[in-house]
């Protein structure tokens, strides 16, 4: 009679262990396949920074501020990412805060070796954590564009520690962390409004605060060396397929169409940008094809995982249609000094996804099924997107941060 409690207890235990165990979780595992591309791509945004950002913004300064220009992002880079592991990742990507997330990943606290991320359920949290740190890196050095040539670097550090976790980290949380602004269903992919509208306003008022170059207007400010500038954009052009790509979260065929429709939307970019510069001045430039690639990455990023590769080629066109308005007219109309045009390039390329027509992102979307209510009605997705001037942030109709296979 008494071994036969003891083998019930025994029986309990085992089947305790075997629902607790990773194995037997399947709503919860990891990927073999979905981790080694999400690797690949974490590295591809990582380059974008450095060495590729860095080059394409060192080419474009003159000869004196080549080194402090590479200096800057190479110290956005090691900073954000340690302000990123300590707090940031936590207060972005934990807990059901409207506005803001958690202290629970604190000091990355908790996270082992087989976590994984209930807003990434086929790769390790680790990787998770990593990838999107590479995307907090490279919005905060883009705002350095702006106040190239003059502003110290003290300065700089100061900006890239406040502005992460004053800006950023809440506008990423309340889109991509389970904040407000995804509930109403804003959508995006890849971090196009996110990344690229808050790193273009953020310029625009950084460019207004610190003033005008010296010698603006009067003196040559003709960049030193656009080989340089070239190299930078081959390697963000290259990057960009991690940087949307890897926004599928997996290796799957979201994962690619999102890189067919970036790699068109570039090159669409480019050649618009060419044609219109070649129509108004008589010859085309290396400086106006590689900024027009640039904007035409620019702009496909938050539909590149939505829309089909001949949808994505005419989101270059008007892409790059408008950022050459916004750097050329626009710029000397309002009067004021961005050095690299992070504004008129990088605001300019998130303004065609606020009013493009919803057929080109729900395209997509139509032929897969259990499609949240958020896709189906995405016009009064862009309505709720233009009424909340302040949805400088980005969510696609599934969730970015979500496993987009399950659509």
């Amino acid at each position: 009679m008494t071994g036969a409690p003891f083998r019930l207890s025994v029986a309990i235990a085992t089947s305790t262990a075997l629902i607790s165990s990773p194995a037997f979780a399947q709503s919860a595992k990891i990927d073999a396949a979905d981790t080694a591309w999400m690797i690949g791509a974490t590295s591809l945004v990582l380059m974008m920074t450095i060495p590729g950002l860095a080059l394409f913004y060192a080419g474009m300064v003159r000869k004196k501020n080549v080194l402090a220009t590479m200096a800057q992002c190479m110290a956005a880079t090691f900073l954000v990412s340690i302000l990123w592991a300590i707090v940031g990742y936590s207060l972005t990507f934990t807990g059901n805060g409207v506005y803001i997330g958690t202290l629970e990943r604190m000091f990355l606290y908790g996270m082992t070796l087989d976590s994984i991320s209930p807003l990434a359920k086929t790769i390790p949290e680790s990787l998770f954590m990593v990838y999107q740190m590479t995307f907090a890196v490279i919005t905060v050095a883009l705002v350095a564009g702006s106040v190239a040539d003059r502003l110290r670097f003290s300065a700089f550090l100061l900006f890239c520690a406040f502005w992460l976790l004053l800006v950023y980290v809440p506008i990423a949380h309340w889109v991509w962390g389970g904040g407000f602004l995804g509930a109403y269903g804003v959508i995006d992919f890849a971090g196009g409004l996110v990344v690229h509208l808050n790193a273009g306003i953020a310029g625009l008022v950084a460019a207004y605060v610190v003033g005008k170059r010296r010698g603006y207007g009067t003196e040559n400010l003709a960049p030193y060396d656009l080989t340089l500038a070239v190299i930078g954009t081959g390697l963000l052009w290259v990057g960009w397929f991690g940087f949307n790509g890897g926004s599928a979260l997996g290796a799957n065929a979201r994962a690619a169409m999102a890189i067919t429709s970036t790699h068109l939307a570039a090159s669409a970019g480019a050649f618009t940008w060419m044609a219109l510069e070649w129509s108004t001045r008589g010859k085309p430039s290396v400086l106006g094809m590689i900024s027009g690639a640039v904007a035409g990455l620019g702009t496909i990023t938050p539909a590149s995982g939505f829309v089909l590769p001949m949808q994505g080629m005419l989101i270059g066109v008007i892409g790059g249609g408008i950022c050459f308005w916004a750097c050329t007219w626009l710029k000397l109309r309002l009067g004021y000094d961005d050095s690299l045009d992070v504004f008129g390039v990088q605001e300019s390329a998130a303004l065609p996804e606020l009013s493009s027509p919803a057929c080109l992102r729900s395209a997509l979307c139509r032929p897969l099924p259990k499609r949240p209510a958020a896709c189906r009605d995405c016009w009064k997705a862009i309505l709720i997107r233009c009424w909340l001037s302040s949805a400088k942030s980005s969510r696609p109709c599934c969730g970015r941060v979500r496993s987009l296979t399950s659509c």
